[in-house]
């Protein structure tokens, strides 16, 4: 059994590391939230850019533009959501575990991945993907020029026959317990279906100038679009999911105080007890003699 002077240092240690999980917890709590928040203010922009899309692809104008080309997947592009820092459960093993099932399930296609967050670009590195860009520090940070900017060269690629699908793999966010790895194809920009009645209430606008040019311009919008709502996702998912992680290691903390605290107290109980039959002991030598 060790001695009370190690127990208690034990004690100590795993006190000092509750506060640290317990702040960690609050700050996850904030941050959350705030992602959150951004995730629910992106979805009306969203909800209209695709209504648009959906009545531009309707009317016919996208025969000719690239971005809606449909072709054999022999060289594919995924960018890949990951955290930069760990302590967050299950939150990037989960998804990496899902790229590389996907990966390994269509070997017939050659992959080539865009790394944001170091967790995703060091695990997928180590096993001989191909990583062909990276983002760090982008936690708290995500903008709509940065989602331009990351999908910029995989759409220049897709109009020019260099791959022939681009995927995102995120974290999407449920609710504070429940984040799902969602792999995504956004190109060719699937063209959502409408929906019953929409379709009259659209055909009233006229477009200028055109529905073709009108198209070609918003298709790269709403792909950036897909890409900025998933960078929410995961940055919403990601704080969740060390909140859940640092409440967990909080209350395992409690259990192991409480546990090392009975110890304690057993150990000093025995020590005390050792005492009085000692002394005891040295009365009733001293009475017999």
């Amino acid at each position: 059994m060790p001695s009370l002077k190690d127990i208690r240092t034990r004690i100590t240690s795993v006190k000092s590391t509750q506060q640290i999980t317990k702040a960690m917890k609050m700050i996850a709590g904030v941050k959350m939230r705030r992602a959150h928040d951004a995730v629910l203010g992106a979805r009306p922009y969203a909800a209209k850019l695709e209504a648009l899309v959906r009545h531009l692809a309707a009317a016919g104008a996208e025969a000719a533009h690239p971005l809606l080309e449909q072709r054999p997947v022999k060289r594919a592009t995924m960018i890949v959501m990951t955290s930069d820092r760990g302590l967050c459960g299950g939150f990037n093993s989960q998804l990496l575990r899902a790229v590389e099932t996907h990966i390994k399930g269509h070997a017939e296609g050659r992959y080539e991945v865009i790394a944001v967050g170091r967790k995703g670009r060091d695990f997928l590195r180590k096993r001989g993907h191909k990583v062909v860009a990276d983002h760090e520090g982008m936690g708290g940070h995500v903008t709509p020029e940065f989602a331009r900017e990351l999908v910029a060269g995989p759409i220049a690629a897709y109009e020019g026959g260099e791959t022939d699908q681009l995927i995102l793999a995120f974290n999407t966010f449920k609710s504070a317990i429940s984040q799902v790895p969602t792999l995504e194809p956004i190109l060719p920009v699937p063209v959502p279906e409408a929906e019953e009645g929409e379709a009259g209430g659209e055909a009233s606008y006229l477009f200028e100038p055109g529905e073709a040019a009108l198209l070609a311009d918003l298709l790269p919008r709403y792909v950036a679009n897909r890409v900025l709502r998933a960078l929410f996702e995961s940055e919403a998912s990601e704080h969740s999911a060390r909140m859940a992680a640092m409440d967990a290691a909080t209350n395992n903390a409690d259990e192991l105080i409480r546990s090392l605290t009975l110890t304690m107290n057993r150990a000093r109980q025995a020590i005390i007890t050792k005492e009085i039959l000692e002394i005891v002991g040295g009365a009733e030598a001293l009475a017999s003699s």
